[in-house]
Parts: C-alpha cells; structure tokens; sequence
C-alpha cells in the first residue's frame, strides 16, 4: 500500500497521476499547506523540507516500510517499483532522467516563479514579472523544439518525463501562459488529457484547491516568518 501525502498542486498531481497509471492501491492523506500541515513533526519525519508530496510504501524494496519525498524521485521509485513509465534500457532511461531533470530544475522552479510573482506578491513588480514570464516561454520553447521530434519527451512512448511536466504546464496554461503558440505542446497537452489515468489523477483532491484570494494567515505560512522558521 502506498500512503499519499498531498495537495492538489502540479508537484502532488504528478504522483496521482503515476499511482492512477500504474494502478497501485494508495491512501490520500491530505496536507493543507495553507493551514501550515506540512510542519508537523510526523509529517518532516517522512519529509524534512516540509514540501508534499511525500510517500510512505508499506512494502518497501526489502519488504519493510519506506518513505520518500521530493516528486521526482517518488516518480522514480514508482517507475522502477512497477516496471512502468521508467525504461530498464540504460539509453532511454537516460533520456528519462535527463527530461525529470529538466522539469525538478527548469519547469517547476520558473513557471512557480511566474505564478508566485503574478498571484501573491503584494507588489507587482515589472521585472520578475518580465523575466519569469520570459523564462517560462522559453522553456515551452524547447518542449516544443523536442516535441517536434517525438511523440513524447523522452521518445515515442509516454514515460514519467511527461508525467512529471503536464501538471504545471496544465496550471501555466490555466494561468494565462501561452501554450496555443506552440503547436507541438499543444498537441502532447492534448494526448496526455485525454488518458483516462490523467483525467482520475487529476481530480484527486481538486475539490480543496483553493478558491479565492490568499488570506494574511496564508500568506505568513507559505511565504513568511512560518514557513522560514527553523525546525
């Protein structure tokens, strides 16, 4: 059994979307982020950035339990517990690494950038502003630039590397980033949509995304004195 802990956010929507995939029986234990439910001491004993998601395998590689957090290691894990999504091949599982990679360094950091100075800086301030919407289009750009070459990132078959970046590029889209630009994104988006392990893993937990502005409270926890707190 594997014990989810999560929020519906691009880096938990990946995990939903791998343990949708390869059919793995999991738990949802939901970890309020806004409320400050990623400090608890239980919680920083599985995952000690305080980040989500974060995993626990009942039935670990040698049969006793087994935490990991960070999401593209958990996607890793996953992939090679099942033998799924994650090519034995050392070649393309290469390419795989490079392409998670690509998404932990370059996707996550700067679209959450772009997000961060556009929906909760008190100030909107034009130059971080400019400089990760910039980024971010570049970044597009070299997906789409690869997926003109192959059906999928990481070549023709559909592998974590896809996993890991649909849900941001989903939330980039969602705010306001141009993905119609990019005809070869566009069209990955499109295939990736309409699995139906996308479409379940997406809904985990959708109904506490938050609706609304963030609260003064919020804000303190996941970007002020709480968050920056030593534990």
């Amino acid at each position: 059994m594997i014990e989810l802990y999560t929020w519906p956010t691009p880096n938990g929507q990946k995990i939903h979307i791998m343990l949708e995939e390869t059919g793995l029986p999991y738990t949802v234990h939901p970890v309020n982020i806004g409320a400050g439910e990623q400090f608890a001491p239980d919680f920083l004993e599985i995952s000690p950035n305080n980040k989500m998601p974060a995993i626990v395998d009942t039935e670990g590689p040698d049969g006793a339990p087994i935490s990991i957090f960070e999401s593209g290691a958990i996607l890793m894990y996953l992939g090679e517990k099942t033998g799924r999504f994650f090519p034995q091949a050392p070649r393309q599982r290469w390419t795989v690494v490079q392409w998670v990679m690509f998404q932990m360094a370059s996707v996550g950091p700067m679209f959450g950038q772009r997000g961060h100075f556009r929906n909760y800086a008190k100030e909107k301030l034009a130059y971080p502003l400019e400089r990760y919407s910039n980024e971010a289009r570049r970044i597009c750009g070299v997906m789409d630039r690869r997926l003109g070459e192959a059906k999928f990132l990481a070549g023709d078959e559909y592998t974590i590397a896809d996993i890991a970046c649909y849900p941001w590029l989903v939330s980039y889209k969602n705010g306001e980033g141009p993905v119609g630009e990019f005809a070869n994104l566009s069209r990955w988006m499109d295939v990736i949509a309409a699995r139906p392990a996308t479409e379940r893993g997406m809904k985990v937990l959708a109904e506490r995304r938050r609706q609304g502005p963030i609260s003064e409270k919020e804000r303190a926890i996941l970007f002020g004195q709480e968050q920056y707190a030593r534990r």
